[in-house]
């Protein structure tokens, strides 16, 4: 399993990379639906849509959704405070503060929404459309004046990310004796949680170091903070929704790393509260 999944990361990482580069603001655009979709597909059987006819058709209803409010957008107006992207952005803030609470109290919390599946369905959205919106606005980020930018700035989120989840992974290997979540994920401790934390620290020292962001510095700090703490939720969430479900893995696309949402649900979090905090907030 572990040779998989190094081999899938050693293909897909270089692969992401040059889509987050070379691609133009419309074809990223296009990819990262195509990936939303899939992971509408996946949020299907985490919503309890059994049917694959039925798991389709959630997917495709995605993506014409988002095609849709992409077709509302005017061209080349890369503008974060259009109501479509800002909407959505500020949407997802409340959103990840109301997860918190369902996996704080969880499993009692799940009896306001263990039976529902429209409920359940609102969440995916509330977890899909703001990831979309969120990879684009800063994708787009300061295109008209470089049109590197907002690469950068998604792979700094991206790399936060990555780093939070591989460092919490080896510190909680080495230290981790106090769980973190014990009935959402049981796997999870307070010591990894540090260890990722002081990881993404490092990466967001590094990247404000040498990386051409234009950034205060403290400005900064505050957003990789929380963008970290909300990739610890993201996981967190779906690990809660996937235990309601009976299911280990969202999917099988990936080898040795499961579905697309197993490999994005931290993003799901991190892109969107990151985006909201450093596009509006700040």
């Amino acid at each position: 399993m572990l040779k998989y999944r190094l081999i899938t990361a050693l293909i897909l990482i270089p692969i992401v990379i040059a889509a987050l580069f070379l691609l133009p603001p419309i074809g990223f655009a296009i990819v990262t639906l195509v990936v939303c979709m899939l992971a509408a597909w996946e949020w299907g059987q985490l919503a309890g849509f059994v049917t694959r006819s039925q798991r389709v058709w959630l997917a495709i209803l995605c993506g014409f959704l988002l095609a849709l409010m992409m077709l509302t957008v005017p061209a080349y107006h890369h503008s974060v405070h259009l109501p479509q992207v800002s909407g959505s952005l500020w949407a997802s803030l409340i959103w990840w503060i109301v997860a918190l609470l369902l996996v704080l109290f969880y499993p009692a919390s799940a009896a306001l929404w263990r039976h529902s599946k429209t409920l359940r369905l609102l969440f995916g959205v509330l977890t899909i459309i703001p990831f979309f919106w969120g990879m684009v606005a800063l994708r787009q980020y300061g295109y008209d004046e470089n049109h590197a930018t907002g690469a950068w700035w998604l792979l700094y989120v991206m790399l936060l990310v990555w780093g939070a989840d591989s460092g919490a992974y080896m510190f909680g290997k080495l230290f981790g004796k106090h769980k973190l979540a014990p009935k959402v994920s049981p796997g999870k401790t307070w010591e990894g949680l540090i260890g990722g934390l002081l990881t993404s620290a490092l990466i967001s020292w590094l990247f404000g170091r040498y990386a051409p962001l234009s950034v205060v510095p403290m400005t900064l700090l505050i957003c990789s903070v929380v963008a970290a703490l909300a990739s610890v939720l993201g996981d967190l969430t779906e690990s809660m929704f996937k235990r309601e479900a009976g299911i280990k893995d969202s999917g099988h696309l990936i080898p040795g790393h499961g579905g697309i949402l197993d490999r994005i649900d931290s993003l799901t979090a991190a892109v969107p509260v990151f985006a909201c905090l450093m596009l509006l907030v700040y």
